[in-house]
């Protein structure tokens, strides 16, 4: 299935007449308030709000600040928002599918094959006509999904190292942050050695859309992907495994897998030994 639906291709799935599609609202800041506020005031009808930190994460540690959430927690998350195994999930945001393509790659993870993000979000949503609703969702029967995890390759430190030099590995954060100029978050500034800078908002434009597949392409040429994923491998990691998922889904959108680092850089410096570079080169 396509990574990416257009709010149109939405409002069709959501009618009566039509097999049933879940859609979560994974609306989310970074170290800010939870979003359920906004999520009441309006959401796509029948969506279910996603609490990225407490649903999509277990609780930070030395495995970083958003590390994977436990398998059985997930699936009992995933079964009362109504999925099954064969449910079609649609995940959207109010921002530029960062939040959004955590959730996709994390169901992705768990098996679920059919989960495509809203491109442009709330925003193309309501853009294209479409109404929220206010308030809480009905909930639909307890679905019956089960999470075999590991359906999307992953990397931890050592073979994060190892990618870093023999392949491809990209930073997604701001460019500031690479270089160690800046780190609002993380107690150490820098990036991984060898890593290439690749800040996620480069893979949309100013409406939060991604951009078309041949800038995609483009962009990930000049960054050194090429088309042999066997010649060249492709990692990617963040500040916690985030916003590297939005560019694991902007790769693929390319024709390009690649492997996450899920613990990332929070998790790269909880070890003293592990090196650490600064500046605008890898």
């Amino acid at each position: 299935m396509r990574p990416l639906i257009e709010a149109s291709e939405l409002a069709g799935a959501l009618t009566p007449m039509v097999s049933a599609t879940v859609v979560l609202d994974v609306r989310w800041r970074l170290g800010g308030p939870p979003t359920y506020p906004e999520f009441l005031a309006g959401h796509v009808p029948g969506a279910y709000w996603v609490d990225l930190d407490a649903d999509l994460a277990d609780p930070p540690g030395r495995g970083g600040r958003h590390p994977l959430p436990d398998p059985d927690r997930l699936q009992s998350r995933l079964r009362s928002w109504g999925i099954d195994d064969d449910s079609r999930v649609v995940v959207y945001d109010d921002a530029n599918a960062t939040a959004a393509a955590r959730a996709w790659w994390v169901l992705r993870w768990a098996g679920l094959d059919s989960v495509q993000v809203l491109d442009g979000g709330l925003a193309a949503w309501t853009g294209a006509g479409g109404a929220l609703q206010p308030g809480p969702v009905d909930t639909r029967p307890t679905g019956t999904v089960t999470v075999p995890p590991g359906a999307m390759p992953t990397l931890d430190a050592d073979g994060t190292a190892r990618l870093a030099a023999e392949g491809v590995l990209l930073d997604a954060r701001a460019a500031p942050r690479y270089r160690g100029e800046v780190e609002p978050v993380d107690p150490i500034a820098g990036h991984i050695p060898g890593a290439r800078s690749a800040p996620t908002t480069d893979n949309v434009d100013g409406t939060g859309r991604f951009v078309p597949v041949d800038q995609l392409h483009e962009r990930f040429a000049r960054l050194g992907i090429t088309d042999d994923a066997a010649a060249t491998p492709v990692g990617v990691y963040c500040g916690s495994g985030v916003t590297a998922a939005h560019t694991v889904l902007s790769l693929e959108l390319a024709g390009r897998a690649a492997a996450l680092y899920p613990g990332s850089w929070s998790e790269w410096i909880t070890d003293p030994n592990r090196p650490v570079a600064v500046g605008p080169e890898p």
